[in-house]
């Protein structure tokens, strides 16, 4: 009655744990990132100006506020977020040596699209496995959780469901792919601009998310590497 659920290799599920793992540690350092920006803005201070999720840029932080209780508070911040930069290289080092005996073409495949680097390209992997296992581009969108299941009964529609049926970390790595590949790819903000007209600002990520996992699919199931159009007509 039910069907049989996939059961993932042995051999790569320490890897995929341990990705997921570096994903808790980065919504750790989050934190107190948002936590200086936040008390820059209580205090009605100028903007900093430079990105302190980079080491280079923090020199100084601190010092912006006058209150030495403030001062004290922006240092703890910055002491924990210098600990867990320290530990995300170390965890991403044991990755990137144990990824390394994992799929290597299907790994450069999915580098090749624009907006997947390592980190993600790893993430899409482990948590896909095998490209093959998934007979449709419809039922590999829907692990990605970047679809909705129909509630449908005697020919008539009656909403939706099944917003949490797939993986959330596909869905994370989809996302955050496409918000990349707009940066530095003109002919995908154009893109984007036509979808905010049509489906308006707030829904338009969620429209080009599930494209560029069909592109995925497409890619992995010919097993060629990405066109620069196939995202954005897929």
């Amino acid at each position: 009655m039910l069907p049989q659920a996939y059961v993932y290799p042995a051999d790569m599920r320490a890897t995929r744990d341990l990705l997921r793992r570096r994903m808790h540690l980065m919504r750790k350092r989050a934190e107190p990132l948002a936590h200086i920006q936040n008390t820059n803005s209580q205090y009605n201070l100028p903007e900093i100006g430079k990105k302190i999720a980079y080491q280079t840029n923090r020199a100084g932080v601190a010092e912006r506020f006058p209150d030495p209780a403030v001062q004290k508070s922006i240092e703890v911040d910055l002491a924990l977020i210098d600990h867990d930069d320290q530990l995300l290289r170390d965890v991403e080092l044991s990755i990137r040596n144990t990824a390394k005996q994992h799929k290597a073409n299907t790994l450069y495949l999915l580098r090749t699209v624009p907006g997947i680097g390592e980190i993600l390209s790893l993430v899409l992997l482990d948590e896909s496995h095998d490209i093959q296992r998934f007979p449709r581009v419809q039922e590999f969108v829907s692990s990605c959780r970047l679809v909705k299941g129909a509630k449908e009964s005697a020919g008539k529609r009656y909403g939706t469901s099944g917003t949490k049926i797939g993986t959330a970390y596909l869905k994370w790595a989809c996302s955050e792919a496409a918000v990349l590949f707009l940066r530095t790819h003109p002919a995908g903000q154009k893109s984007l601009a036509r979808l905010e007209k049509k489906h308006g600002k707030g829904k338009a990520l969620t429209v080009l998310a599930p494209q560029l996992a069909r592109a995925v699919y497409s890619m992995l199931q010919r097993e060629v590497v990405c066109e620069r159009n196939l995202f954005l007509q897929s």
